[in-house]
């Protein structure tokens, strides 16, 4: 008689992610396919908004203002004061306590939602799955889509060495779509070919971003950080000053540690080359040398309390990927 089948606890708390039962694979590759960016719009509904303060959940969908008045959430009630609504009295409480007492709601607001994303040179390597430019394209459109359906004006920023791309928020279907569409095209300019000289790419779009966004704006930044020099730190931290900033750190299992000590040979689609990994000294430097980079990075959004998730390219399934980005909590 055959076992009945039963889960490992991985794929137990996979399949509980944001009641996401999504076991399909994610396409990976060298290069991105609108299609299925389009399609993602199925798992960012069922996507668990990122679990930060209620105060600053930027996946909220609408944001509660302070003012008190009559609007859509019921805040609390009180006892009746001269001037409030006949029509906002709570009678049942009303009855309960022989007092008039009224009810309060809260204002609404469409808070922007903003997602930068990093379509550089050095997001143009993998070697498990996808490469890194995919997979952060792919993460960018699963997080467009869930804070679409939760009600957030959604836009971003594409950038690159060469160029980047500008989507304003607006709450609209046609305006994600016009995200990725862009999104699509910048992925599939993208070549192993190193660009020339050496421009603070990232530091001009955090600069860029920083003129469209307004203050308590939420914004998502996707980037394997790789050009976090000096002057971009000081952009960053100007926009974490009065933004709810998070972080998605994108990177490759041998960006991490290097493969076993042999002769191998690497391509960038261009040219190819050798590298002998059987100096144990050579080895372990690389990792430090990685180790070091990411303490940067999460030394940056630590000092603030904005939240970093770390994704790697090994990842294959959709709720893998919702899994991971359901898990940002915001200190």
């Amino acid at each position: 008689m055959a076992k009945k089948p039963t889960l490992s606890s991985d794929s137990r708390k996979l399949k509980g992610a944001g009641n996401l039962q999504d076991a399909r694979e994610l396409k990976g590759g060298a290069y991105t396919d609108v299609k299925e960016l389009i399609e993602m719009r199925y798992a960012g509904r069922n996507l668990n908004h990122f679990k930060t303060h209620a105060k600053y959940n930027p996946l909220s969908g609408l944001l509660a203002s302070k003012f008190r008045g009559r609007g859509v959430d019921f805040a609390e009630v009180r006892i009746y004061q001269p001037g409030d609504e006949i029509r906002s009295i709570d009678w049942k409480v009303t009855a309960r306590t022989q007092h008039p007492h009224t009810k309060l709601f809260q204002i609404e607001k469409e808070r922007p939602f903003y997602i930068l994303v990093d379509q550089s040179t050095s997001m143009f390597f993998g070697s498990v799955h996808a490469l890194k430019s995919v997979l952060a394209a792919e993460c960018a459109a699963l997080a467009a889509w869930n804070a679409l359906h939760r009600g957030d004006r959604v836009g971003g920023i594409i950038f690159s060495e060469k160029s980047s791309r500008e989507v304003r928020a607006r709450s609209s279907k046609s305006s994600v779509l016009r995200f990725l569409y862009e999104l699509d095209h910048c992925n599939r300019v993208l070549s192993g070919k190193p660009a020339k000289g050496n421009s603070p790419y990232l530091s001009n779009a955090l600069f860029r971003l920083r003129r469209i966004t307004k203050h308590d704006s939420a914004v998502l930044i996707i980037s394997d950080f790789a050009s976090l020099e000096e002057q971009a730190t000081l952009q960053l931290r100007d926009l974490m000053q009065h933004n709810q900033v998070m972080g998605v750190h994108i990177s490759d299992p041998l960006e991490k540690e290097l493969p076993k000590p042999d002769r191998y040979t690497i391509t960038n689609g261009v040219t190819r080359s050798h590298i002998n990994t059987s100096s144990k000294q050579y080895r372990e430097d690389y990792a430090l040398n990685f180790k070091n980079r990411l303490k940067k990075v999460k030394f940056e959004f630590a000092r603030t309390g904005s939240p970093l998730v770390e994704l790697s390219t090994k990842q294959k399934l959709v709720s893998e990927l919702a899994a991971s980005m359901s898990g940002i909590r915001q200190s």
